[in-house]
């Protein structure tokens, strides 16, 4: 399939730079995939679209202060580093600008607080680089990073808490799980007294989200891997969910990957961890998801293509152009949708 056709036009008006003052104050699109049937409904409705029984999953990943300003130590030249994942014997980074950092150039962070040492190079700015601080890198990192936000977001972000979801529980992500930040306490106690199952995962979002597709044949794409774990308690769960005939609602394309790549590997859910590089695009056989809250999604990006392999591509194209229209708010502090089959 062609790049080009999972285009689309945005007004920037659209492109939300701030988060709503309430998390679930924002607007939810629900789209029904067997007929094409879309509602403009609020976030709070979510739970009319979930059953006793189904099991709704989140992704618990903490969203690390990772983006550091530094200098060289050698001139003083100044480096934005990004921090990515954790490496055997250091970590993989984003450097700007990529020319000046080469394998035995040292970054200094903070005065000396933090220092980086490059060991290996590679395309599109990514470096690895051994770290040397005193105490907790978290500890370190809170005092001197700041959160990643997309490139899109122009606007400073007063509250660092709310680039992380309420259920945000182990840090290791250069990027937030953004369909998550509209869930509340409050809503998911309310999801529970329902009888609707809660589950976590953690995938530490890497990369992939930076990363625009730029190949013309989406399938020549290659994506980032990104670390995932599953324990005994949620494939337990997931198992007796689908035992039951009950329905398995992901939160966010990051659950979604991670659910579609265990299913893909063993055929069930099971406790398992280790690195994906699933590219979910059409023509993918879903296996694990039965429907599907997300965010709206920047025009030729991977995460455009994994909705519209779980509808289609004409159909999520369409609903794009409504969502337009009717002015929701995109991209990571934005409205969500949820994508599901009408037997709700």
């Amino acid at each position: 399939m062609k790049l080009d056709e999972f285009d689309f036009d945005l007004p920037e008006a659209l492109i939300a730079q701030t988060p709503l003052s309430d998390r679930s104050g924002s607007r939810l699109l629900a789209l029904d995939k067997t007929g094409g049937t879309i509602e403009d409904r609020h976030f709070t409705d979510i739970i009319d679209y979930l059953d006793a029984g189904d099991t709704l999953v989140l992704n618990d990943t903490r969203v690390l202060p990772a983006r550091l300003y530094g200098v060289k130590a050698e001139t003083g030249a100044k480096i934005e580093m990004l921090m990515l994942k954790p490496i055997e014997n250091g970590y993989e980074v984003l450097i700007k600008p990529a020319k000046r950092v080469k394998p035995g150039t040292k970054i200094v962070f903070g005065g000396g607080l933090l220092k980086a040492v490059c060991t290996d190079t590679f395309d599109e700015g990514i470096r690895h680089v051994e770290l040397m601080y005193d105490g907790v890198l978290e500890n370190v990192l809170d005092e001197l990073g700041e959160m990643p936000l997309p490139p899109y977001i122009k606007e400073t972000l007063d509250d660092k808490e709310r680039y992380q979801t309420v259920y945000a529980r182990h840090s290791g992500s250069a990027a937030a799980p953004t369909a998550g930040l509209h869930f509340t306490e409050a809503l998911l106690k309310e999801i529970e007294d329902k009888g609707i199952n809660i589950a976590t995962i953690t995938l530490h979002v890497g990369l992939g989200t930076f990363r625009p597709v730029s190949a013309d044949e989406i399938e020549d794409h290659k994506m980032h891997s990104e670390f995932y774990i599953m324990n005994e308690e949620t494939a337990d769960l997931l198992n007796k969910t689908r035992q039951n005939g009950r329905k398995i609602i992901s939160v966010g394309t990051t659950s979604t990957r991670t659910l579609e790549t265990i299913m893909r590997d063993y055929g069930e859910f099971r406790a398992a961890s280790g690195f994906t590089d699933i590219f979910i695009y059409p023509g993918f056989e879903y296996r694990a998801v039965d429907a599907l809250i997300t965010n709206f999604h920047l025009p030729k990006s991977s995460l455009m293509m994994l909705v519209s392999a779980f509808a289609n591509r004409d159909m999520i194209m369409e609903t794009y152009r409504h969502a337009v229209d009717e002015k929701y708010r995109f991209f990571s502090f934005g409205d969500a949708m949820i994508i599901y089959e009408g037997d709700y």
